[in-house]
């Protein structure tokens, strides 16, 4: 046995923030940078964005399909943002982990008390900073994907959203992208060797001893 062949757990990394601070960005470079980080793919009940593709960016369902789902214990965490309907498909995500592989999803807050609260351990969370409230606001401005109604109405709930952020394991302030894909891969390295989660590790030591 290889040290690369030490059986280990998966991880499910959480990036949380208040809407524009860099989560999705963040995301998408973790994902392309990392071979063996792969997205969880939420279901929501949102239409469908020029671009995105069902399967990959979202898994598109009408409000009864997403009600089953939830009735059916389908999902680890849901939650309504903004009139939409979101959550985190369990079957995908279980089997992912337990086979050693690691998850990242980018949820509110909530959706992360949710999943805390069903995975316990496998769960690594990371709230993502804005370096002030006025480059927040110029971020949701810049991505011209929302009305001038709708942008207020995220930097309105934003303040809440900011005062959750002693909730998590880790922190990181996006003032530069580059730094702060580097600190969450940082984060991710470390909790990859964490003991607990090679579970693999008592039989490769027994081996190096003899026993």
């Amino acid at each position: 046995m290889t040290v690369r062949e030490i059986k280990r757990r998966g991880i499910l990394l959480v990036l949380s923030s208040p809407s524009g601070a860099g989560t999705t960005t963040i995301t998408r470079a973790l994902v392309a940078r990392e071979p063996q980080l792969a997205l969880s793919v939420s279901v929501t009940t949102r239409p469908r964005r020029a671009g995105e593709v069902d399967g990959k960016d979202y898994h598109f369902v009408d409000p009864a399909r997403f009600a089953a789902m939830v009735a059916n214990n389908d999902l680890l965490e849901h939650a309504t943002v903004f009139g939409h309907s979101y959550g985190t498909p369990r079957a995908p995500l279980m089997a992912a982990i337990e086979s050693g592989r690691d998850i990242i999803t980018d949820i509110d807050w909530q959706g992360t008390q949710q999943l805390q609260a069903k995975i316990g351990a496998d769960l690594v969370s990371v709230f993502i900073l804005p370096p002030t409230m006025a480059a927040l606001e110029a971020r949701l401005k810049s991505r011209a994907q929302d009305s001038d109604e709708v942008v207020h109405a995220r930097m309105a709930k934003s303040s809440e959203e900011l005062s959750h952020w002693d909730a998590y394991d880790y922190v990181v302030i996006n003032d530069d992208f580059e730094d702060s894909v580097r600190r969450v891969q940082a984060i991710l390295s470390a909790e990859r060797v964490q003991r607990r989660r090679q579970v693999g590790l008592a039989e490769f030591v027994n081996r190096l001893r003899g026993v």
